[in-house]
């Protein structure tokens, strides 16, 4: 990273509440994976620009240096597709090979697609779509700066709006022809929850034909394999790729024929709540009223699907896989989707609050710290030391902070917060961490990581 990652605000008062060393060791890891124009997720194990990866990253930037959060994302949608498609890989040239696989080969993106970049390549998937959040930090960090700050802000804004609708657009259309207010995905790996439990019933029934031969390069950057996805899993995942590219990533083909097609509520929550935030921009940028009308269609439309996802025995919202024509009744932090979408009745808070601390989640006995496990530990499919099965991960506490904020919840917002900060400050920016125990586990120093620990410090500090 060229430049000097110092914090905007250095007053003591601005330190208040910071658990000592978090703030400093943050930027530090940002400054560590940072490149010419972006930042990689981590030092060895992600090589590549990650599409929600870059987005908290931009988050945590804009509290530290506008201008890099600006250019983390703006390097990002350059390698948009023209359907409006942000992909869930940009693909570095420079990155050692054999360093990362599925690679760009493998994905053959712009042979197969009109629509996809030729440079950078990228992959033909993508991920949730925290960016037009990420964005309107962005704006709201440089409020109150120097006035030349704040008009390259405001530019930065005009510039990604258009970005933004068209990305949305997207994912309201081609991956909801139904119309129904919730996103379809293709693969577990849109889902940004890899292997959780919540995929098991649908990736069972895939069956896997003759895949060409291929090697984990993840199973390299990690000290125990079993925190990763398994052998079999990973075929499947491969297979799922091989069927998307052999529909040349047509959406309607993909519609007609692929065997994973599930409406994702975590997904669809973070597009409502990022059209929430892209109709504030909408707004600031002076959008043309049908526009904003259109996104205030796409909120109440997505808001009233997830009700209906609702499930009164286990007070979560589920997925409903198409192809099955069933709900998936599986307990993970995904089931909070209301909450991240936003817009509750006080009934259905108190239904997420109390699922929330029950033992299900933060009110488990046994945790470390009263953070919800990525699994509920009454799941078969619960593993505390396995990716998204039951790990906890600041990402996705930063998810439920921020919306509990939103939902008015103050108080339980502030205590996710005080108790992520304090397993941030004990074990460092590791991906994610034992629930029981609170080791860090995945790949250390996580840009991700370290970013929602700067946006949470920003918070403590008023």
């Amino acid at each position: 990273m060229k430049e000097d990652l110092e914090p905007e605000n250095t007053t003591p008062e601005a330190a208040r509440d910071r658990p000592a060393g978090v703030q400093p060791l943050a930027a530090g890891v940002l400054r560590r994976n940072g490149l010419e124009s972006w930042t990689k997720p981590g030092p060895s194990l992600y090589p590549h620009q990650w599409s929600w990866d870059s987005a908290f990253i931009a988050l945590g930037l804009a509290h530290l240096d506008n201008r890099r959060a600006r250019r983390e994302l703006e390097t990002l949608f350059a390698s948009q597709w023209a359907s409006g498609k942000v992909p869930h890989i940009v693909f570095d040239p420079e990155a050692p090979p054999q360093s990362y696989f599925p690679d760009a080969e493998r994905w053959s993106s712009a042979a197969l697609s009109s629509d996809a970049p030729s440079s950078p390549h990228t992959s033909g998937l993508c991920q949730p779509p925290v960016h037009a959040i990420a964005v309107l930090r962005i704006w709201e960090a440089a409020q109150g700066k120097d006035e030349r700050r704040v008009e390259l802000a405001r530019e930065f804004l005009r510039d990604s709006y258009p970005r933004l609708l068209a990305w949305h657009l997207y994912l309201t259309t081609a991956r909801d022809p139904e119309g129904s207010g919730l996103v379809t995905i293709y693969h577990p790996w849109e889902s940004g929850t890899d292997n959780s439990p919540r995929w098991d019933a649908t990736l069972e029934k895939v069956e896997v034909g003759d895949l060409p031969p291929y090697t984990r390069y993840d199973l390299k950057h990690v000290s125990d394999p079993s925190h990763r996805p398994t052998d079999a899993e990973y075929d499947r995942y491969l297979w799922l790729l091989e069927m998307l590219k052999r529909a040349c990533y047509d959406e309607a083909t993909i519609y007609e024929s692929h065997p994973f097609l599930v409406k994702d509520v975590l997904f669809s929550a973070i597009l409502i709540a990022a059209n929430e935030a892209l109709l504030e921009i909408a707004a600031v940028v002076g959008a043309p009223d049908e526009e904003q009308a259109l996104i205030e269609g796409w909120i109440e439309r997505g808001r009233n699907s997830l009700e209906e996802c609702w499930d009164d025995d286990l007070k979560l919202c589920l997925d409903y896989d198409l192809r099955a024509e069933r709900y998936a009744r599986v307990c993970t932090v995904a089931g909070f989707a209301p909450l991240i979408a936003g817009g509750l009745s006080p009934s259905r808070l108190e239904d997420l609050l109390q699922t929330l601390d029950s033992p299900s989640f933060a009110g488990n006995p046994r945790l470390d710290r009263p953070l919800p496990p990525s699994t509920s530990p009454d799941e078969p499919g619960f593993h505390p030391r396995s990716y998204w099965r039951g790990p906890t991960w600041p990402v996705a506490n930063w998810l439920l902070w921020w919306s509990l904020i939103r939902a008015g919840a103050h108080d339980r917002a502030e205590s996710i917060r005080q108790a992520s900060l304090a397993q941030l400050a004990e074990g460092g920016f590791a991906e994610y961490f034992e629930p029981f125990t609170g080791e860090p586990l995945g790949s250390p120093d996580q840009s991700w990581t370290a970013a929602v620990a700067l946006d949470f410090l920003a918070a403590g500090s008023g």
